[in-house]
C-alpha cells in the first residue's frame, strides 16, 4: 500500500465550506476598511530575513525562535514572513509612498509563518488580516484603527470581546524607565524562568510576555512605563483615551500590555474574546511604530497599525460551517446532456448558481444529487425534450417553457 500524506503538523487544509466563511471575513474587511480609506496591499510571502531581524527586532521570540528561514541557491537569506507590517513598510519605503499624501492607508490579508507548538488558535501557518497609516503622529490615526477594528469584529459578530490599552512612550522617553526596569529584574532575578533571566538584558520589556507563573508574579510588582511617560507621550496617549472615550468604547488600561515585537512606540493595544481559551485569547491587536520607517532605509515618518488572526476569528465564533446551495439543479436522461448543459451555461451566465449531475446518476440518483447540494430548485427534463420545474422545499411541481426559463427561474 502507497503511504499516505497528512498536511506538516501546524498547518491545515481549507475546505469549500470553511472557504465560505473566509470569502466573509475578506468580503466584510474590504467594505469595512474601504468606507475609511483603506487600499489593500499584497506583498511577498517570503522576504529577505534581514527585513525582519532588523524590524521586529533581534532580541524577540519572533526573530530568535519562530521564523522559518533558509537561503536560496545563491545564497541570499530569506524568510516567509511571520507577521506583515514590516513588509508594508518595506513595500512603502520602495515604493516612494512617502511622496504621496500622507498618511497612506492600507490593509492587507494572506498567509503568515512562525515555528510555534501547534494548539487551539495557534497554527505554524496561520492567516491575518492587518491595517496600517504611514505617515501621520497624529492621536487621530490612533483612534481610528483601534476603532476600525473594533468595530469589524463587531460587525462580524464575535463574541465578547475586550479592548486593553497602554503606551509604551518613545524610545527616547524609555531610556530611564528601562533602567528602573533592568535594576528590579536583577534585584528578583533568583525568581524569573531561565528564558527570561537570559535576556532581559538585552530587552527588559520581554519579561512581561512571560508565561511563566513565577516570572508573572514577579512582573506583577514592576515598575510600569505607562506610569512613566514624559509630557509629550503623555499627552499623545490621553488624546488617545479622550477620543475613545468620544466614540463610547470600553477598553481597560494595562499597563503590562508591551506586544511581542519590538518596533512598537506609544500605543499599544490588543482586543481579546472571552470566547477563546486564555493561551490564544488575543484575536487582535497592533500599536504606533515611529521608528520602523526610518530602520528600514525610509525617512522619518511615524506609523500605526494592527493585525488580526483569521483563525482566531473563525474560533470564537464557532459558527458551523454554511451548508452548500444551489439556485437551480439541472437533471435529465443521458439524452438530454446537451440540453442540459446549455441551460445550465445559460444560467450561470445570468448570475444564478446551477449544477447539473457530472456522474451519470439516473433521475432518482439526480434528485438525491439536487437535495445534497442545498438546490432550492430543480428543473427536469424528460426524454423528449419537455421540462418540469420543481420547489425543492415544497414538492410543487409544474410545467416549465424552457423559452422562458430564465425569466422564470430568476424571480
Amino acid at each position: 500500500m502507497s503511504a499516505r500524506f497528512q498536511a506538516p503538523r501546524g498547518t491545515f487544509d481549507i475546505l469549500p465550506a470553511d472557504a465560505v466563511r473566509r470569502a466573509e471575513i475578506e468580503r466584510a474587511a474590504t467594505e469595512h476598511l474601504g468606507r475609511a480609506g483603506y487600499g489593500r496591499i499584497e506583498t511577498p510571502i517570503f522576504e529577505d530575513t534581514e527585513l525582519f531581524s532588523r524590524g521586529v527586532g533581534e532580541g524577540t521570540d519572533v526573530v530568535q525562535k519562530e521564523m522559518f528561514s533558509f537561503s536560496d541557491q545563491g545564497g541570499r537569506g530569506l524568510t516567509l514572513r511571520p507577521e506583515g507590517t514590516a513588509s508594508v513598510v518595506r513595500a512603502y519605503v520602495e515604493h516612494g509612498m512617502h511622496k504621496l499624501p500622507q498618511p497612506v492607508k492600507l490593509w492587507h490579508l494572506g498567509p503568515f509563518f512562525r515555528h510555534e507548538r501547534p494548539q487551539a488558535g495557534r497554527f505554524r501557518e496561520f492567516n491575518q488580516m492587518g491595517a496600517e497609516a504611514i505617515g501621520t503622529e497624529s492621536p487621530l490615526a490612533d483612534a481610528e484603527l483601534i476603532l476600525l477594528l473594533e468595530g469589524l469584529l463587531r460587525e462580524l459578530g464575535v463574541p465578547g470581546v475586550k479592548l486593553r490599552l497602554s503606551s509604551l512612550g518613545t524610545p527616547a522617553s524609555r531610556a530611564a524607565y528601562r533602567e528602573e526596569l533592568l535594576a528590579f529584574l536583577r534585584s528578583r532575578a533568583a525568581e524569573l524562568s531561565d528564558d527570561v533571566r537570559e535576556r532581559f538584558e538585552a530587552n527588559p520589556l520581554r519579561a512581561f510576555d512571560s508565561k511563566d507563573e513565577g516570572t508573572k508574579a514577579v512582573m506583577a510588582e514592576a515598575p510600569l512605563m505607562v506610569d512613566r511617560l514624559d509630557q509629550k507621550d503623555a499627552e499623545h496617549f490621553a488624546e488617545v483615551r479622550s477620543l475613545l472615550d468620544q466614540a463610547g468604547a470600553d477598553y481597560e488600561l494595562d499597563g503590562t500590555l508591551v506586544r511581542g515585537l519590538d518596533y512598537y512606540t506609544r500605543t499599544v493595544f490588543e482586543f481579546e474574546s472571552e470566547a477563546l481559551d486564555a493561551q490564544a485569547r488575543t484575536i487582535g491587536g497592533g500599536g504606533r511604530y515611529d521608528g520602523l520607517v526610518k530602520a528600514l532605509g525610509g525617512p522619518a515618518a511615524a506609523g500605526c497599525g494592527w493585525a488580526a488572526g483569521i483563525e482566531r476569528i473563525l474560533l470564537a465564533l464557532d459558527e458551523p460551517a454554511p451548508e452548500p446551495t444551489a439556485d437551480v439543479f439541472v437533471a435529465g436522461p443521458a439524452e438530454q446532456t446537451g440540453r442540459a448543459f446549455a441551460l445550465v451555461r445559460e444560467l450561470r451566465g445570468a448570475g444564478l448558481r446551477a449544477e447539473l449531475d457530472l456522474a451519470g446518476r439516473s433521475i432518482k440518483g439526480q434528485m438525491k444529487q439536487a437535495d445534497r447540494v442545498g438546490a432550492r430548485r430543480a428543473v427536469i427534463l424528460d426524454e423528449t425534450g419537455a421540462a418540469e420545474v420543481r420547489d425543492m422545499q415544497t414538492g410543487d411541481q409544474e410545467p416549465l417553457d424552457l423559452s422562458r426559463a430564465l425569466e422564470v427561474l430568476s424571480r
